[in-house]
């Protein structure tokens, strides 16, 4: 059976096993789910089999930090990663084959985001000088890394790869790419959901009550934890990544006339569809903090938790500005790391009073495997021709998402 014969079987199959591969902006770990999918749209029915997390090698982790700063990034390391980190996904997945007792044979699927480094979604023209083409070409731009043909010739899986690209070519944001699979698990026909992720970026996907597909809306709130993370690495001397449960935020004050100066940041008043990342809200927005903080004699506990109410207060603002004037809020729904948080969980409580948080576990998911088990649903239906953007998420035209690699 060749490759072409090997997907028209897959594409017959009812019901697929699919390993996805998440690797979010805060770079901590690969997370791996594997999922079993049977049915599509309104009725279909997805189940974790298994799922494990992957920590990237230390010195890999340090060289993509690099990539972030583009005064430091440069073209041949980029070119590496790409090729290292397609490696790492695939040792990833062959390893959650090992834990499940399975093997490659087993598996339908693998669909892989890669590793985001640089997105800049905003239109912007190049002019060309050729007589072949009488307009200006107008253009977006984002870049994700971990080769996902390395992925398909390590594994000998078919892979779905490089998801954000083709609704950036269709006009759009390139994200959240997860409003797809939040509608398909966790649309409630009574109750209007904002189901709020905060990894390194915060970002919410807003289900209206019974809504269809056509009704979502997503977008990127701000900062989740990463110049939270930045600030406890500075912190600690570089010993934590992260503000661990909170403590040191726990420990200091917010000062309200710089949370309010951060807050006028022109990215939260902007409308959506629109996306940010480590390129707006990363180590140089934390370095700039700290800086103006030690001018103020303003001391790390009280720089984090600043950040941290920095983070609950641009949530709290989207939706009031952009989710209430359409829909009501009945529940949301917290993932990601900043839902281990307890500090954070409280500056939310706080800014969102009288409405009832949720973690994925309430509803039946394990919130570590959700980013995971989103990217096999969209592979899933992108290897069956489906669009799988949600154009009111990202703003671009209805297109499938994703590289097939055979």
């Amino acid at each position: 059976m060749n490759r072409v014969e090997r997907l028209l079987r897959l594409l017959q199959k009812p019901a697929h096993r699919v390993i996805g591969l998440m690797s979010g902006t805060s770079v901590d770990a690969i997370d791996a789910a594997l999922v079993e999918i049977e049915g599509t749209d309104r009725e279909t029915r997805v189940r974790l089999a298994d799922f494990a997390s992957y920590e990237f090698p230390r010195e890999v982790r340090r060289r993509l930090f690099e990539l972030f700063d583009p005064s430091r990034a440069r073209i041949e390391a980029i070119c590496h990663l790409d090729f290292i980190m397609g490696e790492l996904f695939a040792e990833a997945a062959a390893a959650l084959i090992r834990r499940a007792g399975l093997s490659a044979d087993d598996i339908d699927l693998i669909g892989s985001a890669g590793q985001t480094i640089w997105h800049d979604p905003r239109p912007f023209d190049v002019s060309v000088d050729v007589d072949w083409i009488d307009r200006p070409l107008t253009t977006r731009s984002t870049l994700a890394i971990g080769q996902s043909a390395v992925i398909a010739e390590r594994t000998g899986i078919l892979t779905v790869g490089d998801l954000r690209v083709r609704d950036v070519a269709a006009g759009g944001q390139g994200a959240p790419l997860i409003a797809y699979a939040d509608w398909i698990l966790l649309r409630h026909p009574e109750h209007g959901r904002c189901i709020q992720n905060i990894g390194g970026i915060g970002n919410v996907t807003y289900l209206p009550p019974g809504g269809g597909l056509d009704e979502v809306i997503a977008f990127d709130t701000g900062p989740g934890n990463m110049i939270i993370d930045a600030l406890a690495d500075i912190a600690s001397a570089g010993s934590e990544s992260f503000d661990r449960d909170g403590a040191l935020a726990s420990r200091g004050s917010v000062r309200e006339a710089l949370l309010s100066e951060w807050l006028t940041d022109p990215y939260f008043s902007r409308t959506p569809p629109k996306t940010t990342g480590r390129e707006h809200f990363g180590a140089q927005f934390a370095r700039r903090a700290l800086t103006s903080a030690q001018i103020e004699g303003i001391g790390i506990e009280d720089l984090v938790a600043t950040a941290t109410a920095l983070t609950a207060a641009s949530i709290a603002a989207a939706y009031r500005d952009f989710i209430l004037p359409i829909g009501p809020i009945d529940e949301i729904i917290i993932g990601g790391g900043g839902g281990r948080n307890p500090a954070l969980l409280r500056e939310l409580g706080k800014r969102l009073p009288g409405k009832r948080i949720l973690r994925h576990e309430d509803l039946g998911i394990d919130g570590r495997a959700k980013e995971a088990i989103a990217i096999a649903i969209i592979a899933r239906d992108s290897m069956t021709g489906r669009n799988t953007n949600v154009p009111g998420a990202t703003g671009g035209r209805a297109t499938v998402l994703g590289k097939i690699n055979l």
